[in-house]
Formats: C-alpha cells, sequence, structure tokens
C-alpha cells in the first residue's frame, strides 16, 4: 500500500510532491506526536511595514503554489489516516490559511506567532517557554498539529525548516522524522 501511494504521488504530482516514505510515517501512525508544520509557501520575507494581524491584505500570504502545498499536505494525512486530535495556528494568515486547507479546523494559539519582526522580538522567550510548558501539560491520545514560522521552529528545535515541512517530534521534542512538501 505505501509503494503505492509513493508511486502515486510521484506520478501525479510530477514537479512537486511530498517525499515520505515507511520511516518517516511511521512515527505518524504511532499516534501521541508533535507535529510541527512551517505555513506553506508565501513568496517573500517577512511582513509589510503595514502589517496587521487582523487584516489579511497587509500580510505576506501564501499563493498558489502555497495553496497546492496545503491541499497535499492535508491529502497526506488523509490518505495515510493519520489521526490527529488538534490543530494549532499562529495568527499570521499564511499559517491559518495553511491550517484551513490542509485540516479544515484549527484553533489559534498565539505562542505560535512570529517574532521575526522587530516589533514582536521581544515576545520569543515568552513564546517559547508558553509553548513548551503547553506542549509539556498535552493529555492527547493522537498527534496534535502546531503551523507555525520558521523562527518558532527554529527557536524551539534547533533546526532549519523549509515552506510546508512536516517536522514530527515526540513530547519531549525530539525529532523523529522530517517530511518535505515541495
Amino acid at each position: 500500500l505505501f509503494f503505492l501511494l509513493h508511486i502515486f504521488l510521484i506520478t501525479t504530482l510530477p514537479t512537486q510532491s511530498i517525499i515520505a516514505n515507511e520511516e518517516n510515517i511511521k512515527p505518524l501512525i504511532e499516534d501521541n506526536k508533535i507535529i510541527f508544520i512551517r505555513h506553506a509557501y508565501a513568496p517573500g520575507n517577512g511582513d509589510p511595514k503595514n502589517f496587521n494581524i487582523y487584516d489579511c491584505a497587509t500580510q505576506r500570504n501564501i499563493n498558489q503554489k502555497g495553496i497546492n502545498q496545503a491541499q497535499r499536505i492535508g491529502n497526506f494525512f488523509r490518505e495515510n489516516k493519520i489521526i490527529i486530535d488538534k490543530v494549532y495556528t499562529s495568527q499570521w494568515c499564511r499559517c491559518k490559511d495553511t491550517a484551513k486547507i490542509a485540516f479544515q479546523r484549527y484553533e489559534i494559539f498565539h505562542a505560535l506567532n512570529s517574532f521575526y519582526d522587530i516589533k514582536f522580538a521581544k515576545n520569543r522567550i515568552k513564546q517559547i517557554q508558553e509553548l513548551n510548558q503547553f506542549i509539556k501539560n498535552l493529555n492527547n491520545k493522537n498527534n496534535v498539529v502546531f503551523i507555525t514560522h520558521y523562527v518558532v521552529i527554529s527557536s524551539l528545535l534547533n533546526i532549519a525548516s523549509q515552506s510546508g515541512e512536516i517536522i514530527i517530534t515526540d513530547k519531549k521534542l525530539n525529532i523523529e522524522a522530517r517530511i518535505k512538501t515541495m
């Protein structure tokens, strides 16, 4: 079944696919994992100077490439029957859009917000502490998804991530697998 799914993904998405194998899918099927997903592709870097968290028109947003990527992420989870208890996302529109397209449901969790911009940099330590405590106190049976930003993933896991990348950890934040979606 896995081999057929892999062939399907390669043949139906010739230029963009999810690069997964049995080894990096296995942790997801085992359940009780923490899954970090960097938001789908949004061209550019940072946000415009007139950024307003409540107005998507003032933000850097996902484009059609990002929409397609978010759809592939959702399909990947459904086709592999990966059970998700909750999906949490940053307040940024590119994260909310990724969550909505991929999973159709989500909750906002401000500790996942970006602190890339100088005006939010002061929030870094507090957010990472809050996120660590939240994960420590999770009482989930199945997987929990966090859709967030490069800076949050980098600060928490000490790794660089690509747009739409899926990073699977245990509750102690030990990385068990990484899945590229571009």
